[in-house]
């Protein structure tokens, strides 16, 4: 058994590329039970090789399997054995595709003396997991590529993050700075519409085709695999994401979409459908703060989580919309978003921002402190007016 896993990790050693990193290679791993959660896609498989090929121990001790691909008996079994090996680090990618995982975790946890690192579908939810590993696991929400790093893959350079103070106060400063080494033009068109999950790389003439597909995948597969849906809500998921598509962005009238859902008055059921899509990363929901369960709570936008879903699973690019979607997907990763009364996005209770293109003026947010607009179509900025695309360099 533990040869077989060993032969497949070899042969993965050998395909993965090592050359570039995602910003999450940085966090800290060190703890004896750590989650790396993410939409499919975004390159947490590719991490956690990358990780346990660079770790100064040797093959025999450190171990990669994935509940995707690979049958075994049991999670603790396969553990068991490699303990008894004196193996020290345990790699178990795609865990939510095995069924009470959390138990088997749990078991691993408690009765061997292994490091034990797994990946699993954003969707997945350990709080209120069988077991409450939400005591014992450090997890981590990893989310796709940002434009930095989308340039950084292109050009082969290496470019710093800015926080959002930084950008607010000196964008002008920074903006000069970073478009000496770079065509902004070209490469954020290209972002918008194909950068955001690392596949794009491998096969860029069917990137478009693959994200359809591995967003059918997280539908029909990822999803079912955490949440006890039927089959006939599976076509009710696409369908919402088609109607969310249509939408410029989306201020939600939940009767109207219960509506063209033939939902009738399941408001509940509606309300489970987008918390299921938006913890899978298909839709980014944004919602007023309250107490109590926030699945219930009516959103104030729906978005999709970003761009390149526009382009693979809508009908059309509404351009108005993609501005808010790239800010959203750029902020949304170290910072909270509201939508306030005047503005498009209150941001840390501190910052609203107007989102529009080069031609946007101060006219809704003008008597609001610390209130800026983001422009697209431009490269630099002036006083409050802030270039949209500098904000791809928060992460």
């Amino acid at each position: 058994m533990l040869e077989e896993l060993r032969d497949y990790q070899r042969k993965l050693f050998k395909r993965v590329d090592f050359k570039y990193k995602r910003y999450f290679h940085t966090l800290n791993l060190d703890k004896k039970l750590v989650g790396i959660l993410g939409a499919r896609g975004v390159g947490k498989t590719t991490f956690l090789i990358q990780y346990l090929k660079e770790l100064d121990l040797p093959f025999s001790k450190k171990l990669y399997i994935s509940a995707d691909i690979i049958t075994i008996p049991s999670l603790y079994e396969v553990a068991e054995a490699f303990s008894k090996e004196e193996g020290e680090v345990l790699i178990i990618d795609e865990i939510h595709k095995y069924k009470d995982f959390e138990i088997e975790l749990k078991k691993i946890y408690d009765i061997l003396d292994l490091k034990v690192i797994f990946s699993g579908s954003c969707a997945l939810k350990l709080d209120n997991a069988k077991a409450d590993l939400s005591r014992r696991a450090i997890v981590y929400d990893v989310d796709g590529m940002s434009f930095r790093e989308f340039v950084e893959f292109s050009k082969d350079i290496l470019f710093p993050t800015f926080t959002l103070g930084d950008i607010v106060k000196n964008h002008q400063d920074i903006a000069y700075e970073l478009l000496e080494k770079f065509n902004l033009t070209l490469l954020f068109q290209e972002y918008i519409k194909q950068g955001y999950y690392p596949f794009y790389f491998e096969d860029k003439e069917d990137y478009l085709i693959k994200l359809n597909e591995t967003i059918n995948t997280v539908i029909e597969v990822d999803i079912p695999s955490v949440f006890p849906i039927e089959y006939d809500s599976i076509n009710n998921l696409k369908k919402l994401v088609r109607l969310i598509c249509e939408s410029h962005p989306y201020t939600p009238n939940l009767k109207e979409l219960l509506a063209k859902m033939n939902m009738h008055d399941n408001y509940k059921g509606l309300y489970r459908f987008l918390e299921y899509l938006h913890r899978a990363k298909v839709f980014h929901i944004i919602r007023a703060k309250t107490k109590g369960d926030a699945i219930f709570t009516k959103p104030q936008k729906i978005y999709l989580n970003n761009t390149n879903l526009h382009f693979a699973y809508c009908d059309a690019f509404h351009t108005g919309t993609g501005r808010e979607v790239f800010f959203a997907s750029m902020l949304k990763v170290k910072h909270s978003l509201e939508i306030p009364k005047k503005g498009d996005f209150l941001v840390d209770e501190a910052y609203t921002f107007e989102v529009g293109g080069k031609s946007k003026g101060y006219k809704q947010i003008k008597d609001i402190e610390n209130s800026f607009v983001v422009a697209d179509d431009i490269e630099i900025g002036s006083g409050n007016k802030i270039p949209l695309w500098l904000f791809g360099f928060l992460y």
